[in-house]
């Protein structure tokens, strides 16, 4: 199996998961933070929604130039819309993953930020940490915020207290 097939496998299984935690979120929470310094809900779940979106340049693309006062994310304002740009970003990362070689994913790919690369490792490696990992560690942000508020966690890694599978 190559490595894009491996990898756009897990994110296929990992992303339902993701999305049933998503779909539960109450619009009337997309304000709420556990602490100043903390994301409110609806940027955070924004995010994570937007995280697989980072695939399609990994692939695509051999650097990217990284202005981060240009950055500018895109904030749902319902869990339609999350549900809508998560799906939206699912679809595309498995589209650029699909017949991807393994000689691809083992070529370096750079995040440059002010002329100065942050970022330089093989693309397979940028997307576990960059794309994966960061999508997990997110989702189980979002999960702690879904508790504290009482909305019910799905069963995504065996069944949860609300879910039982």
């Amino acid at each position: 199996m190559r490595i894009a097939e491996a990898m756009a496998q897990e994110m296929a299984q990992e992303a339902k998961g993701t999305r049933r935690l998503l779909e539960r979120l109450p619009a009337d929470l997309f304000g709420w933070k556990p602490h100043e310094k903390s994301m409110p809900l609806g940027h955070l779940a924004s995010h994570l929604a937007d995280c697989l979106g980072y695939a399609p340049p990994i692939i695509t693309m051999d650097e990217l130039q990284f202005n981060p006062e240009e950055y500018k994310p895109v904030i749902a304002e319902s869990a339609a819309g999350l549900l809508q740009m998560f799906d939206k970003h699912l679809e595309e990362a498995l589209g650029a993953l699909d017949g991807v070689s393994d000689q691809h994913m083992m070529k370096n790919w750079k995040m440059v930020m002010g002329g100065k690369p942050i970022i330089d490792l093989p693309r397979y490696a940028v997307l576990r940490s960059m794309v994966l990992n960061h999508h997990y560690h997110h989702r189980g942000q979002l999960a702690v915020y879904a508790r504290m508020n009482n909305v019910p966690l799905p069963a995504i890694y065996g069944p949860s207290a609300d879910e039982r599978g």
